[in-house]
Formats: structure tokens, C-alpha cells, sequence
């Protein structure tokens, strides 16, 4: 949410960054926010007038009981009996005006920051760097799921029977890699410095709308029948929701935090929730961080993030590249963000595995999140980014670490954590053991 100031002081700035997000409907939203901005200011002037005189007239009261003239002191307190009533009718004016503007400033995006490049949609994103040599194979790269069935590491049928689409059993070596993948990951941000969290994996509306934008809510995410309570989409979410109405001290920051969560999305109207497979799921496990900083701060962060992504990945020997989210790409609370995308040998071309972004104030903002300086508060800058997600991480180094056998080699990172270098098919594991 940006600062209603913008909007006082600078609405065509606010004008040019809608048309930057190619959102042209919600031009008129500023001119409207204006309009009911003046209204609550003229009855807030209002109320502090009628308060002022009921002050100035409990003095005169004052003066004439001790003057002893009871009729003036009589018509006086009469007057005064009026002004809460009126006061009361403002105050219920003003309050049903800041929750309508309230409402309207969700809607209006986050300036975005100036080095996001313009464009409509995640087509016009722009690959900025790429790391580590993409591989291709003589021979051909089997899907994961026809590799996690080969390996006896997976039962898609039974999901389906238990759960539906979009779930999964993972089983044996396969699920033992899966979880080693994520303590890697838990392990490599400890060691950066993160304090490591598990948060809650619900929470509740005022978090949610603190956030992330509406239309995000209503494609991820799930609500606990009958509760105030959401199951998370990413623990992000708690992590920051953690801070609501909280003042931080200057020197409690940078605050940085990493925390593993299962994930839950319903993915309404997604792609591919339907194909066979790990890619798009309704749940799935993630480890993430975060940081809340000064805003001077936030840039250097959002730099220091996206290196870790990539070291975690290069650590299991996947190649990946940053891919740039243009204007039209970016959220509504988002200044700026990219994606980190994996080498698909199969598909012979990169798929995402993870994003950054910069909320800048936006999320401090509405959840209300300040940091205390010598000259006054201010609102925090808030960071998020993907530690690394699996199944996509999984997906990623299975086609990596992939041999003409079907095998999958364990890269050197992982060994300590899985206890074993290789995995096997099902029926070369079941003749090994004979």
C-alpha cells in the first residue's frame, strides 16, 4: 500500500505508475481517493472545532459557576450536551470513509522501483544473468514422474485416491533426497546468519490482507471453514505477520530470518495442475527468508538474497539463470522482483524454482510495521525470497543429476544428509540387495 501523501501531493506520479502496470481501469480510483481524502480532512477539521469549543466551553462553565450565575452556567452546559452527539455522527462519517479509502489504496499498486523494465505480462520479463553451464544429454531425459516411478520413489495413484490432484506419496530414497534438499538449504542460510524459525502454518485475515494483494487471495488461498484462520501459501506470510503493529529499535535491524513450511495453494484456474507430476501441486514444502531493514538498506539485501538462491543451486549442481519481472509481471505490493529459473535438460529450457521481491514500505505499511529514529518513526522495508521449494528442486536436480541408467547421482552437498550417492531404479536396487 502506498503512502495516501502520493496521492495528496503527487497524484500524476501515482497515474504513471498504473499506466507502467498497464492497469489503466484503476487510473480513476486516484481521482476518487482524492475526492473522499478531502471529505474525511474537512470533517476531521470539523470534529477538532466542535472539540476545541466544547473545551473553550467547559472553561466559560467553570467561570460562571464561580461567578455564581447559574443560568448562564445552565445554557452553557445545555451547549455542551450537544457537541458529542455531533461529534459522534463525524466520527462514524469519518470512520466509514477510512475504511472505503482503506480499500481502494489496496488496490492501487506499490510505486515500482525505477529499474523494472516495462512490459505487460511475465512474456516481457528480461533474463538478466544466466550461471552455470546448461547440459543437455546424448540421451533422452526421462520426465520426473516417470523417473520417481521408475526409482519406487513415488505413488501418484493413491494420492489421488486420498487427496486428488495435486498431491503425491513420496517414498524411500526419494523422499529421504526430498528432505535433504531442505535441510541444505536450512543448513546453508544458518550459516549466512538467519535465525531459523518454523512459524505457524495458519494465519489469520489481517495478515493475510497485510500481505498480499486481493486477487492473490482469492487464487491461493485456502480458509479454515467456520475460523479466522488461512493455511499459509508460503511462510513468509507468518514470518512478516509476525511483526504487525510492532516499533522496532534501529539497533534490532537488519532483522533476518529463514523458516522451513509446507506450503498450501489452491492454484484456481493454474495450468498443469492436471499433468502427471511435482511441478504444480496444491501442497508442497519450502524453506524461505526473509528481512526486515532500514530503507536505505533494502537494495543491498535484495542483492545478498538472490546470491544465496543461487549458491543453494549451484551447490546441487543445477544450472540457473535471473530473470527480471517487468511492470506489467509484478504484483501489486511488489517494487521489484525476480524469478530464479532451473535448466530443464528435458525441456531444454528454464522453469522457475523461485522469486524475490522488494515490498519497500507496502507490506510495512498495512500491517502497520515502523522502525524508531531519532527524528520519528518510519515504516520498515520488508524482503522476501525462496530459499528453495521443493518438489521443484527436486524436479530440477533429478533431470540434472540424471544418468542414461535412470540413476540419479547425489551431488557431494547432500551426501551427509542422505547417507547415500546414488539412487538406483526399483528393480537395480531390489538385485543389489539379493
Amino acid at each position: 500500500m502506498i503512502d495516501i501523501k502520493l496521492i495528496r501531493e503527487n497524484p500524476e506520479l501515482v497515474k504513471e505508475n498504473i499506466k507502467k502496470k498497464f492497469q489503466n481501469d484503476k487510473l480513476s480510483l486516484v481521482d476518487k481517493v482524492r475526492k473522499l481524502d478531502e471529505e474525511w480532512r474537512k470533517l476531521k477539521t470539523e470534529a477538532d472545532k466542535l472539540r476545541a469549543e466544547r473545551n473553550k466551553i467547559s472553561e466559560e462553565i467553570n467561570k460562571a459557576k464561580k461567578a455564581k450565575d447559574e443560568k448562564k452556567a445552565w445554557d452553557l452546559i445545555k451547549k455542551a450536551k450537544e457537541i458529542p452527539e455531533k461529534i459522534e455522527k463525524i466520527e462514524e462519517k469519518t470512520a466509514k470513509l477510512e475504511e472505503e479509502i482503506k480499500q481502494i489504496m489496496y488496490t492501487i499498486p506499490n510505486i515500482i522501483h525505477k529499474s523494472v523494465p516495462r512490459g505487460r505480462d511475465s512474456s516481457e520479463n528480461v533474463e538478466r544473468k544466466k550461471i552455470g553451464k546448461p547440459k543437455t544429454p546424448k540421451f533422452p531425459v526421462l520426465h520426473h514422474a516417470e523417473l520417481a516411478e521408475k526409482l519406487g520413489g513415488v505413488d501418484f495413484d493413491s494420492a489421488r485416491e486420498t487427496s486428488g490432484n495435486g498431491f503425491y506419496f513420496l517414498k524411500g530414497k526419494l523422499a529421504i533426497l526430498h528432505e535433504a534438499i531442505l535441510a541444505f538449504a536450512r543448513d546453508y542460510m544458518i550459516k549466512q546468519g538467519f535465525e531459523f524459525l518454523i512459524p505457524p502454518f495458519m494465519i489469520r485475515r489481517k495478515v493475510v490482507d497485510g500481505v498480499m494483494s486481493f486477487k492473490e487471495v482469492e487464487v491461493m488461498m485456502y480458509k479454515i471453514e467456520n475460523e479466522d484462520l488461512y493455511l499459509i501459501g508460503t511462510s513468509e506470510h507468518s514470518m512478516i505477520g509476525r511483526f504487525i503493529d510492532k516499533t522496532l529499535k534501529k539497533n534490532e535491524l537488519p532483522i533476518i530470518l529463514t523458516s522451513y513450511s509446507p506450503c498450501f495453494r489452491k492454484e484456481v484456474g493454474a495450468h498443469g495442475m492436471e499433468e502427471k507430476g511435482f511441478y504444480r501441486l496444491h501442497q508442497f514444502e519450502k524453506q524461505e527468508m526473509i528481512v526486515i531493514c532500514e530503507p536505505e538498506d533494502s537494495y543491498k539485501w535484495y542483492d545478498k538474497m538472490l546470491q544465496f538462491t543461487i549458491d543453494v543451486f549451484r551447490a546441487l549442481d543445477v544450472p540457473v539463470r535471473v530473470l527480471e519481472c517487468c511492470s506489467g509481471d509484478l504484483a501489486d505490493l511488489k517494487a521489484k522482483s525476480c524469478d530464479v529459473e532451473a535448466w530443464s535438460p528435458r525441456q531444454k529450457k528454464y522453469f522457475e524454482v523461485g522469486s524475490l521481491t522488494n515490498m519497500e514500505a507496502a507490506q510495512a505499511r498495512r500491517l502497520n510495521i515502523k522502525i524508531e529514529g531519532k527524528e520519528g518513526k518510519y515504516f520498515a522495508h520488508t524482503l522476501n525470497n525462496t530459499v528453495l521449494a521443493s518438489p521443484r528442486a527436486l524436479i530440477a536436480l533429478m533431470e540434472n543429476n540424471q544418468t542414461e541408467k535412470g540413476e540419479i547421482k547425489i551431488p557431494k552437498a547432500l551426501w551427509k544428509y542422505t547417507g547415500f550417492k546414488e539412487i538406483k531404479p526399483e528393480k537395480a536396487e531390489k538385485k543389489k540387495k539379493k
